[in-house]
Parts: structure tokens; sequence; C-alpha cells
């Protein structure tokens, strides 16, 4: 079985695609089958994430494209800037996932959020489309989830903050 574990800025070829809904590219461990039929297997840095267009490789040195699959979602569509932010930040303060288009939030099917938003004034569209949420304030260019010795977001100068790499006090 063909293992995937590093992703690639860039290939001067594709030689297959990995179709995967968000919950399955939110995974670090993953068993699934590439758009030929192979089954392969998905070792990632855990708490990345992995978005549509993304290129992988593994020891085998071939080349995959990861492709964002259609899924059921609600798009949420708005007469005025006003209800559109508003309709984000309700969401954002229930931590829900959502992706921002030109003049749309597009979130998973929930009847209870879809409720809320109506009431709110927006309209509300159930569509099976690849879903791309925003990635989030802590998420960094290049993905980056403190690996490289940063941590996520500063830390103020005064504070100390324990962590488990760090040395024993003496």
């Amino acid at each position: 079985m063909m293992t995937l574990h590093t992703k690639l800025a860039h290939a001067e070829r594709v030689d297959d695609e990995l179709v995967l809904a968000y919950d399955q590219r939110e995974k670090c461990r993953l068993r699934a089958r590439l758009a030929s039929g192979e089954e392969v297997a998905l070792f990632m840095v855990r708490g990345s994430v992995l978005r549509d267009g993304e290129l992988l490789s593994g020891a085998e040195k071939r080349v995959v494209r990861v492709v964002a699959a259609s899924e059921p979602t609600y798009a949420v569509h708005c007469d005025t800037p006003l209800v559109m932010a508003r309709c984000a930040f309700h969401l954002g303060n229930r931590h829900t996932q959502a992706q921002i288009g030109d003049g749309f939030l597009r979130i998973r099917v929930d009847p209870v959020l879809r409720e809320m938003v109506e009431g709110l004034g927006a309209r509300v569209v159930q569509e099976d489309a690849p879903f791309e949420p925003e990635a989030g304030a802590y998420a960094g260019a290049g993905h980056s989830h403190g690996h490289d010795g940063h941590p996520l977001a500063p830390v103020p100068l005064r504070q100390k903050i324990h962590r488990p790499s760090d040395p024993a006090p003496a």
C-alpha cells in the first residue's frame, strides 16, 4: 500500500488524485482510495488540514493531488453586509467552521444553525459543494502548528509558559 506523508509546494507531474470530504482532510491518519482505486495510507503531522489542490508524496515518490469532495452544505446569502457580518459573528460565536466566499458563507448542514441565520435575515440554500472553511487565526502561513519551535501565538515578554519539551528547572 502506498503511503503519503509529505506536502509538496509544486511538482512537474501528478500521478493520481485523492478525493476527500473535509472531515477526512482534517485527519492526520487515514486509509483511503485514490481516484484510480488504489488504496493509500495517509500519515500527516497532527493538526494539519489538507486543502483542495495540495500535493502529497511519500517514499514511492509518486505525486497525488488532494481534491475537496462535494458534500452537503448550506450556502448562506445575505442582502446587506451588516446581515452577513451578523451571521458570521453568530456562527463564529458558536465555534462553527465556515467558508467565506464572495457574497456568501458556507457551513455544514445543521438545521439549528440554518434557523439561526434565517432568523438574522439570511437566505439559506442547501447544496452539494466542496467545503473549504477558513483556517482560523492561529493556523498561520504554511499551516505551521508550532513544530518549528515557535509558539502558536505571541507570548507576552514577562510570561513564562512551560512546555513539555522545556528542560526541568534546576
